[in-house]
């Protein structure tokens, strides 16, 4: 005799009813499974896309170029210490085949006032380049042009952090002046949130200002127009490595090296450096959803193990029923169904529990997790195949008992 699918499917209902607490119990492995999955990947996925923010925030196709080390009195100083760069070299830079913008940097920390209210905070001296390359987005005003920076006007970018700490919330500092090294500068833009840089620094507590401006006005030096550092663009990524080395035999040349002297510079790439990371990253994302993986493992065990009892104490039922005529592969369908309604209904509170966790888990370290579809959809297969992998076998020693003996169990 066989049994249609709509009675195998109620039979299971009925069965896995009358047995509610350890139903559950058998489920809780597979929720806290599958919870910890959607968790793992949604906390690796909000890492992955901090570090994307923190890598766009960068700039693309970019590298840094930073001027000399110093060496007194036996103390050494680190790239960035000697005034080996000038302007003249990144116009030259700048006129290279390949290169998209060359934005040159002084910077410095200053104090900085506002109608009673004070901030200390990093001075950025550059050109209008700088914005372009950063690809920095403005929540008012707008960046300084050319101009500004050749007649060194007292004008500035702030950042939101800057904003927070010298104005009243919500007020739009555009067009108001600040103080800073007792000079009024104007605002004229306001920076959209940066985030923090790969670094860990906030990118939003800086203030630009036109590089003249801050190395006549606010800096001064003892060498007019050296550069600190210097912030080159390669138009594709394409030309990132045989630009790199036309910078340095540029530089080198420039700066009449002799070919068993080291450079007095360093170029580094930071486009290399954030894919590093960012692979990392993913590593990290992949590790994480392995360890929660091996809790699935454990409840698709703690399946086959209830199942096994279950068959163990329905044996006189089995032998009733292939006694009346009933089919193996009913037998066996409708304990595989058994173990996939428990793997699949565990799966899915656990998906409610995961999801629910990673939105808690964002708010408390701000964090952009994101349960995706891929996450869920993989959850469910996973939580599908553990039902009929660790539900086959039981299901198979309850189609194989023979009547006679399963008539004889007590």
């Amino acid at each position: 005799m066989s049994m249609k699918s709509g009675a195998i499917l109620t039979e299971a209902l009925i069965s896995m009813r009358s047995t509610g607490m350890r139903s559950f119990l058998t489920m809780l492995g597979i929720i806290i499974g599958v919870g910890a999955v959607v968790l793992m990947l949604a906390i690796g996925r909000g890492v992955e896309l901090s570090v994307q923010q923190s890598i766009s925030s960068q700039g693309a196709n970019l590298f840094i170029v930073l001027s000399g080390s110093t060496t007194s009195g036996g103390l050494r100083g680190g790239f960035g210490s000697a005034p080996t760069l000038t302007l003249d070299d990144a116009r030259e830079l700048a006129e290279l085949p390949g290169v998209a913008a060359v934005a040159p940097i002084n910077n410095g920390v200053a104090q900085t006032v506002n109608e009673g209210q004070n901030w200390s905070t990093q001075i950025t001296g550059t050109t209008p380049d700088y914005f372009r390359i950063r690809n920095w987005k403005f929540a008012s005003g707008e960046p300084f042009d050319d101009v500004a920076e050749r007649s060194a006007a007292p004008v500035a970018v702030i950042g939101a952090t800057v904003a927070t700490n010298l104005f009243p919330e919500g007020e739009d500092p555009v067009g108001k002046t600040i103080r800073i090294r007792n000079i009024p500068f104007m605002i004229v833009g306001l920076l959209a949130n940066q985030g923090q840089s790969l670094q860990g620094q906030d990118q939003d507590d800086v203030i630009i200002v036109p590089f003249q401006t801050a190395q006549r006005r606010l800096f001064g030096s003892a060498f007019p127009g050296s550069v600190r550092t210097m912030f080159v663009q390669a138009a594709t990524a394409d030309v990132m490595k045989s630009l790199e080395q036309q910078m340095r035999e540029v530089l080198r040349d420039r700066h009449r090296l002799s070919e068993e002297a080291d450079d007095d510079f360093s170029i580094r790439d930071l486009t290399a450096i954030a894919e590093s990371v960012a692979s990392a990253t993913r590593a990290i994302s992949l590790l994480l959803g392995s360890i929660a993986a091996i809790s699935l493992l454990v409840g698709g065990i703690g399946i086959m193990n209830i199942m096994l009892v279950t068959v163990t104490e329905r044996t006189r039922e089995i032998g009733v029923r292939k006694a009346v005529g009933t089919r193996e592969r009913d037998i066996m369908l409708q304990f595989l169904i058994e173990a996939v309604i428990l793997s699949l209904g565990g799966g899915l509170i656990g998906v409610l529990i995961g999801g629910g966790l990673s939105i808690l888990v964002g708010q408390a370290f701000e964090l952009p997790t994101e349960v995706s579809v891929f996450s869920v959809t993989l959850a469910f297969t996973v939580a599908a195949a553990i039902g009929v992998f660790f539900g086959f076998y039981p299901a198979r020693q309850a189609a194989r008992l023979q009547p006679i003996e399963a008539l004889r169990y007590q």
